[in-house]
């Protein structure tokens, strides 16, 4: 599909969800957990750190620490010594156990349902606040934009920018609201699958068409453009002659 006739940013949105929807027609969270406040805990672990290793340290960890009480009266050095291997272990550990504080004074012990009350929670951003609203509580308040995320919404031409905050006001004008958090675990999967970091599998990717960095389209268009390039000198040659 050559530019000029690639679909408007909203139609091509939309029409990207409908092939990642096929593709990955079962869109669960990836973490383990139980309740609501496991899933915070494991949110707020999963950052700079992957899903798989997550799920490997809460089983002991949830076992110690069942629930926001037992958090909030914790040991900090038996709580970093439980996450270390998660990376950035003493940040994390300093934030749960806050976060469990301000749960147990101001929250009854009840993780908040609300964006605005989950931002108060130390440790707790936009990303973590509309995983624990879409997968706690079946709100979806936001898309939630990792790593993958940001790279791929760029890639696909979708957003311009670099910050999660601008990107994913961005992509909740372009897609359904009901839409909004399992778009960004499909694109996380295609991250993963297909489209990585250094070397996007363009060849294989279904979503190629309508990709502004295709790496077939862009050979295309260089091969056209060097063709082409002849001709011009041609006739500019022509021009100064004449």
């Amino acid at each position: 599909m050559t530019p000029s006739r690639r679909p408007a940013k909203k139609q091509r949105a939309l029409e990207i969800l409908m092939r990642l929807k096929r593709l990955y027609p079962e869109a669960p969270c990836s973490l383990d957990y139980e309740t609501v406040l496991q899933l915070m805990v494991a949110t707020i672990l999963s950052a700079q750190c992957t899903d798989e290793r997550v799920n490997k340290v809460t089983p002991a960890l949830f076992a110690r620490f069942p629930d926001a009480q037992a958090f909030a009266e914790c040991d900090l050095e038996e709580l970093e010594q439980l996450v270390k291997s998660t990376g950035f272990y003493r940040n994390k550990a300093k934030n749960i156990r806050a976060a469990c504080q301000k749960i147990v004074t101001e929250f009854q012990g009840e993780v908040p349902n609300s964006m605005d009350d989950l931002l108060m929670l130390p440790g707790v951003a936009r990303k973590t606040a509309n995983v624990v609203l879409a997968h706690g509580y079946g709100i979806n308040a936001g898309v939630t934009v990792d790593t993958h995320v940001k790279r791929l919404t760029n890639r696909l031409g979708l957003t311009k920018h670099e910050d999660p905050i601008k990107i994913e006001r961005d992509m909740m004008k372009l897609l359904p609201q009901p839409d909004w958090e399992n778009w960004s675990i499909r694109l996380i999967y295609h991250g993963r699958a297909v489209c990585n970091a250094r070397n996007p599998m363009c060849d294989r990717c279904e979503l190629a068409d309508l990709c502004p960095s295709d790496r077939g389209a862009l050979a295309g268009r260089e091969l056209k453009a060097k063709a082409s390039q002849p001709a011009r000198q041609a006739k500019l040659s022509s021009a100064k002659s004449g």
